[in-house]
């Protein structure tokens, strides 16, 4: 439940962010009569990332067992993508999020109605549909037949929206760059238990061999069923007895992404910079 409700709170916490940006700059600059386009466009993003998530639960229920575990695990890997990115720019761009929300709602403001339904749909919209397919994949990954990684899915969703009130009525200030920071990190951790699951679905659909080539079995260690077992499932997607290609693929993700993530952001700004001068020569 821990690893979903982490998943549901930063991601949701992004989108909530956003929101706030755009509502209270739209009050404090005196244009209410742009509220409603702008909620129009917040309100369209979020149903269509609902629709996508509907679409991929009760579409996926039509599947085979084989059609569906390729669906899991190529998703998977397309969500671990994508949550990747948005952890390295989410950490580049926190502190300047409002200003370029800004800009654009300043460029829409000019054009008309239309834009600012768009640039609020597009703002939240991207958000919405990368929380529901990290979080759909996340929990296909996790669940054992029960409801709590729905549920804890759901309430770290919750709680970013009750954070991104507090934030929005001034009741809450804390440093968004150390606080993305260290939900990015730990982000990164469960992307890696979902890309090694992501894998492993791909084995079980045969994609990929090597579903019986074990890396170790501690079952009658840790059970999978037991307290200890579903712990270490819930939060980093542990299994006690992963394919060989799981465990590689786990380590070739999680150790380079966390330490490049963890490195001081100016020396990646530095890094960047000298890549880019070096392949402009």
């Amino acid at each position: 439940m821990f690893a979903n409700y982490l998943i549901g709170l930063r991601e949701g916490l992004e989108a909530s962010l956003i929101v706030c940006i755009l509502i209270a700059y739209l009050v404090k600059t005196e244009r209410r009569d742009a509220l409603k386009p702008v909620w129009l466009g917040i309100g369209a993003a979020v149903f269509v990332a609902l629709a996508f998530g509907a679409g991929l639960e009760f579409g996926s229920q039509e599947m085979t067992f084989k059609a569906q575990e390729a669906l899991g695990g190529s998703l998977s890997i397309v969500a671990v993508g994508l949550v990747t990115w948005m952890v390295f720019w989410m950490r580049r761009t926190a502190r300047h999020l409002k200003s370029e929300l800004h800009g654009k709602l300043d460029a829409a403001l000019q054009m008309g109605t239309v834009a600012l339904v768009v640039t609020a749909f597009l703002a939240v919209g991207r958000e919405g549909l990368e929380t529901s397919l990290f979080v759909w994949t996340a929990v296909h990954a996790t669940s054992d037949g029960t409801t709590e990684p729905v549920i804890g899915a759901l309430l770290g969703l919750a709680t970013a929206v009750v954070l991104g009130w507090l934030f929005y009525r001034g009741a809450l200030r804390i440093n968004l760059a150390k606080f993305f920071t260290w939900t990015g990190g730990m982000l990164v951790v469960v992307a890696a238990g979902v890309l090694a699951y992501g894998f492993h679905d791909l084995q079980e659909a045969d994609f990929i061999g090597g579903l019986n080539h074990l890396a170790f079995d501690i079952s009658s260690t840790i059970a999978p069923d037991g307290w200890l077992g579903t712990l270490l499932k819930g939060v980093f997607n542990f299994q006690p007895d992963p394919t060989v290609l799981q465990v590689v693929v786990w380590c070739a993700y999680l150790v380079p992404t966390l330490t490049v993530f963890l490195l001081p952001s100016g020396l990646l700004t530095r890094r960047a910079e000298a890549v880019q001068a070096s392949s402009s020569r």
